[in-house]
């Protein structure tokens, strides 16, 4: 029985000697990893409820019909995408609805943590055309390239390098 319950809690794909972090069982893990990603989605997804909001009024403001057609396009463009960003980050709340007492908590954290990935993905491009799109109308159209692109680098590199060189860096056993 006991050696049953070690198989079941073990984590898949681990070789016997490997051990995890934690002393916990794949439903407390799932447990802790759900918590975890609650709270990151409550940061995203104020942030991306704020920008989309903004991006919806924009359109009634009177500067609006004096946009060229390339402003046009970057504010469809962003509406458009920070649509599916909403989407992709309130996704989790909705699966784990759906699926709440199926006993699927693991594979439920791990579809929502990609989707929250994807949101993230998503809320990064949406933030680089509109800052474009907004700074395009405030400057020119050359050094509103030059600063949305600094700001992508900038935003690429906190939610996206770092994270990855983190991830290597403090790896056990790397």
């Amino acid at each position: 029985m006991a050696e049953q319950a070690e198989n079941r809690d073990r984590v898949p794909g681990a070789l016997p000697s490997q051990r995890r972090g934690r002393e916990e069982s794949l439903d407390e893990r799932a447990d802790r990893m759900w918590a975890d990603l609650l709270q990151e989605l409550r940061v995203a997804q104020t942030g991306v409820q704020i920008l989309f909001g903004v991006l919806l009024i924009a359109v009634f403001q009177p500067v609006f019909t004096s946009l060229g057609d390339a402003d046009r396009a970057l504010y469809i463009a962003a509406v458009t995408l920070g649509a599916a960003t909403v989407g992709a980050l309130i996704g989790p709340v909705s699966l784990h609805r759906m699926v709440t007492g199926r006993h699927i908590k693991p594979q439920t954290v791990a579809l929502a943590s990609r989707m929250a990935k994807a949101g993230i993905i998503m809320l990064a491009a949406t933030v680089t055309l509109t800052l474009l799109l907004l700074l395009r109308i405030a400057l020119d159209d050359t050094f509103a390239l030059c600063l949305t692109a600094a700001i992508a680098t900038w935003l690429v590199t906190l939610w996206f390098l770092l994270p990855a060189w983190a991830r290597r860096h403090y790896s056990p056993g790397g």
